[in-house]
């Protein structure tokens, strides 16, 4: 299994349009992949994908009821389906999730039961069954060190970083290695950097001196494509759908983004040794099978 959490210290590097995307691109290779999003925020992934309409219920299960041990049905009823993805929607809830867990672990330990905080996110699908059902899990928490990171690195213990073209982008990938290390050090796991992705790069001077000194690999690196994202979130569907669906001009290089984010899921995949069975032609825009 492909397991990998979407991260960047850094705001506004297209975390979760890239999370989103790959989950299609691997979809489209005959992958069954799985997203759990772990952001509080209302501009989401669930939101992104157009399946957070139970956001706001407060009466509806959801991701934080089972880390804390009070679920309201199976973990397969929370699932919903867009562009051949499977997503755990978001819930209002995840702004108190490091309360729960606080809240469980104090209790657990009343009793004298060991409880790790960090471990919940990994029994849940664990006991839901999602390493014999997907092919890929990724996971998209927020841009902040919080019990979502922490839960999301624990259960996927590999990172792929997209990166802010600038100096300052460059301090927060060497920043969120260390926090890596630290973590897997603490938690006696072993956490890897798959990939680094440069986005909305614009190719001057400086980006290219920066992105040669990242110490990662970067299968690909990505234009600005400010005009594509806003669009995929006002119509709340992926680059893929975007393009194919409500472009009435195909431009080139939009395509060739798309052709982008297929070949850095073929990358992702050949890391692990995880062969689609069906990759398309980079780019591709017929309906995935």
């Amino acid at each position: 299994m492909l397991s990998y959490t979407v991260y960047s210290e850094a705001g506004g590097v297209g975390k979760t349009s890239l999370t989103a995307n790959l989950a299609v691109a691997h979809a489209r290779a005959g992958l069954k992949p799985l997203i759990v999003p772990l952001d509080p925020q209302d501009g989401d992934l669930s939101r992104l994908m157009g399946v957070d309409t139970d956001r706001a219920n407060s009466g509806a299960d959801n991701l934080v009821r089972h880390m804390v041990n009070s679920p309201r049905g199976p973990f397969k009823d929370l699932i919903r389906t867009a562009e051949g993805v499977d997503i755990v929607p978001e819930h209002n809830m995840l702004s108190d999730l490091s309360d729960h867990l606080a809240s469980e672990q104090s209790k657990a330990e009343d009793l004298g039961d060991a409880y790790n905080i960090y471990a919940q996110l990994q029994r849940v699908l664990r006991d839901g069954g999602v390493g014999d059902e997907y092919d890929v899990l990724l996971c998209d928490p927020p841009a902040t060190e919080s019990d979502h990171l922490y839960n999301s690195i624990y259960v996927t213990r590999n990172l792929v970083i997209p990166v802010e073209p600038s100096w300052k982008g460059q301090a927060s990938v060497e920043g969120l290695a260390d926090l890596a290390t630290n973590f897997a050090e603490q938690l006696n796991i072993d956490v890897g950097v798959l990939a680094a992705i440069p986005n909305g790069v614009k190719n001057t001077t400086d980006q290219r001196e920066m992105l040669g000194d990242v110490e990662f690999s970067t299968p690909e690196v990505i234009g600005d494509r400010t005009s594509l994202m806003e669009g995929c979130w006002k119509q709340q569907c992926s680059a893929f759908r975007y393009v194919r669906e409500h472009r009435s001009r195909r431009r080139d290089y939009e395509v060739e983004t798309l052709a982008q984010i297929d070949r850095i899921a073929r990358f992702l995949e050949g890391e692990v040794g995880l062969e689609a069975p069906n990759p398309p032609e980079p780019g591709a825009l017929e309906e995935p099978a």
